[in-house]
């Protein structure tokens, strides 16, 4: 207003004075200033626009449809005003239907649409004045469900304010600048009437049923979808999933599962004839996701709701999975138990010699982890056996060092080293020399092991010998002194005693030289 002031008929300030009466729901000032707008030039594009968003507030739907089609001609890059177009148009349909249902007979002139508009436009009621104690008890009650479908949120401060009635105190007294609060009241009530038939009038109840329905058609039809796109979709959708997780992008892999999980559970078995299946691959796919993310947990319920959906649609290869996710996720939860018993149940599953080579060194590495390194052993000679089935040198390798590890467990350690030294020439074999370090480390480990077992043996084998020796005057004589009782007995009638002695002497010589050296050595010199 001030702008106007200075500068008066200003066409923008104009416009821009229209806008807040709109706001404010002063539809007739609003269209005053939209019209002022236009007296000085009447191709003024915002002036046109704001005159057709008055007379499209007000109810006029028609007359808004004529201005919004002359903006539209004079600037038809403007989006503004085609959007105009089709909400008057949608407006119209909903009020009186579609045209193809109406027929219309010119039995007499039509000036009395202009004379309808003419008085509706007289008898628009303005939301800000305040209404009158008659016009109150005038007011016609709606149904509550009616009025809730067209206020929607707005419903809810509508019955605030019946309430805020009921309490005659409040409704007497006044704000600071003399408002009466009831007048207040009864203007919030005005308003969000006015705009309740509004509403009505631009979208009816019936027309809102009808367009409910047809959403449901259409959401029906989008449902059924050809079987063509429904693989695609599919297909496509676990493409993503894969690249996500093998991109190390778990999380990203995990939502897609989820979401596509949601579609297909959306979906009928005659959409989908596989529907059980693809369930069940999406939840490995989650399980696989929420184990790279360290969800444990989360990634065993996962592969456990995969193996009830496999059972319960009667797929082997599915349940053969699904109990080897679980043994690894169990594994990688240091429960190695558990996770042996889940792929022992797998073993009569594994069809290629590959997939037994695998799975027989993991049950064999958990066995390894829980100290029975028998099993262990024989689960790898298993592996072993498989890997040489199918000629797959990498896993002979893995195979080879998981028996050595168990014989070092079982202290077997000349076996251990010989099958530690077959896995080294794997190793060289593949050119891995992480694996080449790792047994070089392990074999000099196994080696000094070996030596040291040697040795005890070494000297428990010396203590048993000396504990078994007799050291009587008999079998202390010098070999000379022996020879000599030889040549004194007659020949070829020596007794078994004697022959037996000799054998001992023959035994322990090297035992009485060692004691002849020491007493020389203790001896003094002279």
């Amino acid at each position: 207003s001030q702008a106007l002031k200075l500068r008066a008929a200003d066409k923008h300030c104009l416009v821009a004075r229209s806008k807040c009466y709109l706001k404010l729901g002063d539809t007739k000032n609003s269209l005053k200033d939209a019209e002022a707008s236009l007296q000085s030039d009447k191709t003024f594009s915002k002036g046109l626009y704001q005159k057709a968003e008055t007379l499209y507030t007000m109810g006029d739907f028609e007359f808004a449809l004529v201005f919004y089609h002359r903006g539209n001609r004079l600037r038809p890059e403007l989006q503004k005003f085609r959007l105009g177009i089709e909400k008057s148009q949608e407006a119209i349909v909903n009020c009186i239907g579609s045209p193809s249902s109406v027929k219309l007979e010119s039995k007499e002139d039509l000036c009395f649409i202009s004379r309808q508009a003419e008085v509706k436009k007289a008898n628009q009621k303005l939301p800000i004045k305040l209404p009158k104690e008659c016009t109150r008890k005038q007011k016609t009650v709606r149904n509550p469900k009616t009025e809730r479908q067209l206020l929607g949120e707005l419903y809810v401060d509508k019955a605030y304010l019946k309430t805020l009635l009921k309490d005659e105190d409040l409704m007497e007294s006044s704000t600071k600048q003399g408002i009466k609060v009831a007048d207040l009241v009864w203007s919030g009530i005005s308003y969000l009437d006015a705009r309740s038939e509004f509403w009505q009038q631009q979208k009816p109840i019936y027309a809102r049923v009808r367009e409910r329905k047809l959403r449901q058609q259409r959401w029906i039809r989008d449902k059924k979808q050809k079987p063509a796109e429904v693989g695609r979709y599919i297909v496509k959708s676990m493409e993503d999933i894969d690249m996500l997780l093998s991109g190390d992008a778990p999380e990203e892999s995990c939502k897609k599962a989820e979401r596509v999980l949601k579609t297909i559970q959306g979906w009928s078995d005659d959409e989908v004839p596989n529907k059980n299946e693809l369930i069940g691959n999406l939840y490995s796919c989650i399980g696989n996701a929420q184990l790279e993310m360290g969800r444990l947990e989360a990634a065993l319920q996962s592969h456990k709701m995969d193996l009830e959906c496999a059972r319960r649609s009667n797929l082997p290869d599915a349940v053969s999975r699904a109990l080897d996710n679980i043994g690894r996720v169990y594994a990688r939860m240091g429960k190695f138990q558990q996770a042996v018993d889940t792929w022992e149940e797998k073993i009569p599953m594994a069809k290629s010699s590959l997939e037994k080579t695998w799975l027989f060194h993991e049950i064999g590495q958990c066995y390894l982890e829980l100290n029975k390194a028998e099993a262990a052993q024989t689960y790898g000679q298993k592996s072993l056996q498989s890997a040489d089935e199918e000629g797959d040198v990498e896993w002979q390798l893995h195979a080879t060092v998981l028996v050595a590890q168990a014989q070092v467990k079982l202290k077997n350690y000349q076996s251990a080293i010989v099958n530690f030294e077959k896995g080294l020439e794997k190793a060289k074999l593949i050119h891995d020399e992480a694996a080449q370090k790792a047994i070089i480390i392990a074999l000099d480990y196994v080696s000094k092991s070996f030596i040291e077992e040697l040795n005890e043996r070494r000297k428990q084998a010396t203590v048993h010998s000396l504990k078994d020796y007799d050291f009587t005057s008999e079998n202390t004589l010098e070999p000379a002194e022996k020879e000599r009782e030889r040549e004194d007995s007659e020949p070829g009638t020596e007794a078994p005693e004697e022959e037996e002695q000799k054998d001992d002497a023959g035994k322990y010589e090297e035992l009485g030289n060692d004691k002849e050296e020491k007493e020389e050595r203790r001896a003094p010199k002279s």
